[in-house]
């Protein structure tokens, strides 16, 4: 009997916040799963990402951004991240293309050392960079501290050297059955997906002191059964979103409902290319102060400590 010539790696993408890691993420697979924006700690939970390509197949990480923790919450997302190097075959340190390295970094490299633990190097958003000196510098940098497998410059935003990041990574699968269909994307619920797009929406839309106190849970999701055969599939989603104020709730809803009926009608957009169908979106708020300093709500709301 031949043997099997599949081949898997899991990966984790580390990094400071909003380095990128996300859009990196979804521009690898080509589908949007890990949601986006330009606010810092964005992503709250570790998200699975997966990539088959061939024999080989990809299992990639998405961690929260490393940052200082002021809440039970940020606790929770740090200790999501710095777990996730313990758990993969190599990791993807995502940084900037600036002439510093940052103290995280110097860290989540010790923690490379510590683990015994493959890494590549991804300098991303060279596209913003005048002097390409500076990357060299960089490089060179980052070379001193850590033997890298490889040191690639990127842009997400114009796609450069994604592909030869994909090259790279491809060195560091190993013999195994794959973990995953051929066809899967992530191995996020639909609740989790559908709460993510709505919570994206949130934060792109509304003021900085707001969005990093809410939190979205789907308290419905059911395609909506017809006697017609040929009708239009048609997926009924009821969400609610919890922020920490009652100011702040009037803040989402605005005056008279106008933000949260824009914030409803940019989720309803992306659930539709997402699920392939018509949504019929209904959207609550509530209030749950202090909510990301109290373990048993932030469990509630499906962040596992455990994890």
């Amino acid at each position: 009997m031949a043997l099997s010539k599949k081949q898997a790696a899991f990966i984790s993408i580390v990094g400071r916040a909003n380095v990128g890691k996300s859009s990196l993420l979804n521009k690898i697979l080509g589908q949007k799963i890990s949601i986006v924006s330009p606010k810092p700690q964005t992503t709250r939970s570790r998200i699975k990402g997966i990539l088959t390509r061939g024999d080989i197949q990809f299992i990639f990480i998405d961690t929260p951004g490393i940052h200082k923790p002021m809440t039970k919450l940020g606790e929770f997302m740090v200790n999501s991240a710095q777990k996730s190097i313990a758990d993969v075959d190599a990791c993807l340190l995502v940084v900037e293309a600036v002439d510093y390295i940052s103290e995280f970094e110097r860290n989540l490299v010790k923690k490379f050392k510590f683990q015994n633990l493959k890494a590549i190097l991804a300098i991303n958003k060279i596209d913003l960079v005048k002097d390409k000196s500076t990357l060299i510098k960089q490089m060179a940098s980052f070379s001193d501290i850590f033997n890298f497998e490889s040191i690639i410059p990127i842009s997400v935003k114009t796609g450069e050297n994604l592909n030869l990041l994909i090259f790279e990574l491809t060195k560091l699968a190993s013999p195994s059955e794959h973990f995953f269909e051929q066809d899967a994307l992530t191995d996020q619920p639909e609740r989790v997906l559908a709460a993510e797009i709505i919570r994206e929406k949130l934060l792109n839309s509304l003021n900085q002191e707001v969005p990093h106190g809410i939190v979205v849970a789907i308290e419905k999701i059911k395609e909506r059964k017809f006697k017609n055969e040929n009708a239009v599939p048609l997926l009924d989603i009821d969400a609610t979103i919890y922020c920490e104020r009652v100011n702040h709730k009037g803040i989402i809803i605005g005056k008279c409902g106008s933000m949260l009926k824009k914030i409803a009608e940019f989720a309803r957009f992306d659930l539709e290319n997402f699920f392939c169908c018509k949504v019929n979106l209904q959207i609550w708020v509530k209030v749950k102060e202090n909510w990301r300093n109290k373990e048993s709500l932030i469990k509630n709301f499906g962040f596992n400590f455990q994890n």
